[in-house]
């Protein structure tokens, strides 16, 4: 149940954080970000693995920023946001 509540409040920074850098936030509401932050992290887990790329913490957050934000940059490609 902790790990659960740790990845939606972590999810919904890193959601956060992604929408800024992509100009997105006016768009986004709190869930968005969420949802955007934990399926971005888990593209961003997914990549790294393809590319065997490793690390500590750090690393691990900035993998799921990186993944946030190419998810956001795809819904922008699709037209979901402008």
């Amino acid at each position: 149940m902790m790990y659960f509540i740790i990845n939606i409040v972590v999810g919904g920074v890193i959601g956060w954080l992604a929408s800024l850098v992509m100009k997105t936030d006016e768009q986004m509401g709190k869930i968005a970000n969420v949802i955007v932050g934990i399926v971005g992290a888990n593209l961003g887990y997914w990549l790294a693995g393809m590319l065997s790329i490793g690390g500590g913490q750090i690393v691990r957050f900035l993998i799921a920023l990186g993944g946030a934000v190419i998810l956001i940059w795809l819904l922008k490609l699709v037209g979901l946001f402008k």
